[in-house]
């Protein structure tokens, strides 16, 4: 009796099912891998549902128990008011995407996480099979080969060969086309789509998160180097968001424009930000506080510092200088993904509102962010990235920005 089609499918799918043990050694792989590795979160929902699944509790694996059991959330918590279970795991969807796109794991197992899934399923990679090379054929009388000696998909029959040649001849031709410019690869990424690429991917709205000045009572008020402030944002900020909106507009991305006072750490949670201006943004110190690159004040004098070097670097500018003699301004440029929100996050920021103008120039023009990257290592967008850059400064505009040092990790 021939098996149903049911049947027949339910038997495919458990032989391209790899073992236990073969999913546990590829999730090793994926959490070892820097897609997965500069993230606390992404690493902790991957592994926990797919033990999970492994131990047979597949049908347990509900938002709020993923809450509850992984990110250690009150069993009461509202899973609305705090989506961490949704936002994890839309972004481990997308980084399992990427990892397997890579041709170098195409012979690897496969651990997917299915929309609107919290199951993850594994499969064997899809391996083309060569069959019989034609000496194997002992006659020209020679039968189809028994399952019981080769493998059961191998099945290698006499007038193989002229099949074989064909497609062979198929193939050369294509490539031919390749070469002729008749089959068009893929276009690949260019620096800036990859730079902005975390941030433009997602399908959380992200957030414009802008420096508000101490002082909102006078709307006459200057920054204390002269430059105007309209309403309670500096001019040089406003430049910048308008830069760094540009890259969202392809995508028809979802966005919002909030001030440091504005904005909460829940609402941080929520998506992917941007964050522009460095001393009248408490959210920019906050974040870059531990990083390589960051921002201190030291007797009244602003600067940026390099904590990674042996000798502590800095660059500086004192508050005091006259703003028409101000030569050079330093800025920051971040790219990385924040452990303490889980989202990915760019910040734009100098010690003046010149510097985060500099900074926007960099991320929006293509010339100037290539030569920063120049300064990074090919895998820089796998990686978290920080620049110093310089700019000269000259009737209260930036001239063009330079790329001081960039480091990565």
């Amino acid at each position: 009796m021939l098996p149903s089609p049911q049947t027949e499918h339910e038997a495919n799918s458990a032989k391209s099912t790899p073992n236990a043990a073969a999913v546990r050694e590829q999730l090793k792989r994926l959490l070892a891998h820097p897609l997965f590795t500069n993230s606390k979160r992404y690493p902790v929902l991957l592994a926990y549902t797919v033990e999970e699944t492994l131990l047979g509790h597949a049908n347990e694996l509900k938002e709020r128990t993923i809450g509850v059991e992984a990110f250690g959330r009150e069993p009461s918590y509202d899973v609305n008011l705090d989506p961490v279970v949704r936002i994890t795991a839309a972004e481990v969807r997308k980084r399992l995407i990427q990892y397997y796109y890579n041709a170098d794991h195409a012979a690897e197992p496969v651990i997917e996480l299915p929309v609107g899934s919290y199951v993850p399923m594994f499969r064997d990679p899809v391996i083309l099979k060569v069959g019989l090379l034609p000496e194997a054929v002992n006659s020209e009388n020679s039968e189809i080969a028994s399952p019981d000696s080769v493998d059961s998909e191998i099945v290698t029959v006499k007038n193989s060969y002229p099949r074989t040649l064909f497609a062979a001849c198929l193939l050369i031709a294509l490539l031919a086309g390749f070469g002729a410019g008749r089959i068009r690869l893929p276009k690949r990424p260019t620096n800036m789509e990859r730079f902005w690429e975390p941030i433009v991917a997602t399908s959380s709205r992200v957030t414009y998160c802008l420096g508000q000045p101490a002082d909102t009572a006078d709307r006459n008020r200057t920054t204390p180097n002269g430059v105007p402030l309209y309403g309670s944002l500096h001019v040089s900020d406003v430049i910048t968001l308008a830069r760094s909106i540009v890259p969202l507009f392809p995508k028809n991305g979802a966005f919002r424009v909030v001030s440091d006072s504005d904005i909460g750490f829940t609402q941080l949670r929520e998506g992917p930000f941007v964050l522009i201006g460095a001393f009248d943004n408490v959210w920019t110190m906050r974040i870059t506080q531990d990083l390589p690159f960051g921002f201190e004040v030291d007797s009244q004098v602003r600067k940026v510092v390099d904590r990674k070097s042996v000798q502590k670097r800095f660059w500086t500018l004192e508050w005091q200088v006259p703003y028409t003699k101000l030569a050079k301004d330093y800025a920051i440029v971040a790219r990385i993904h924040d452990n303490v929100t889980g989202q990915p996050v760019i910040i734009l920021a100098g010690i003046l509102g010149e510097g985060t103008e500099a900074a926007g120039e960099v991320v929006s023009d293509p010339a100037y962010l290539d030569a920063m990257l120049q300064k990074a290592p090919r895998n820089w967008d796998q990686l978290n990235l920080e620049a110093v850059i310089e700019a000269n400064v000259i009737e209260g505009h930036p001239g063009p920005p330079t790329i001081v040092d960039v480091k990565t990790w």
